[in-house]
């Protein structure tokens, strides 16, 4: 059986790399903000996806078929942090490259 959550993070991770490395083309991996930026969204997100996720008492129940079952920290699926770079990330290239389109 394919685990297409793990899978699919994955390939979202990868997919939104190339597309900033090849097409956009901010240069965001080599500015501060951006990984300011992302240090500030995973501090905020350990503490409250953990809290959601702890397998002591789980608000967010993942189904264990789907995960890839590897959990860190606090019983965060590894998955999420995938999930959260690709977007995140995705977000910040869409936004940094449309502000700096030419206007009409």
């Amino acid at each position: 059986m394919i685990r297409w959550y793990p899978l699919l993070s994955a390939v979202s991770v990868v997919a939104v790399v190339l597309f900033e490395l090849f097409w956009a083309r901010t240069g965001i991996f080599r500015q501060w903000p951006y990984w300011a930026a992302m240090a500030i969204c995973f501090a905020f997100m350990i503490p409250v996806d953990g809290w959601m996720s702890k397998l002591s008492d789980p608000i967010v129940i993942y189904n264990p078929e789907i995960t890839s079952g590897l959990r860190f920290p606090w019983d965060i699926p590894t998955e999420e942090f995938l999930y959260a770079f690709a977007i995140m990330t995705l977000a910040i290239v869409v936004w940094d490259r449309v502000g700096t389109m030419k206007r009409w």
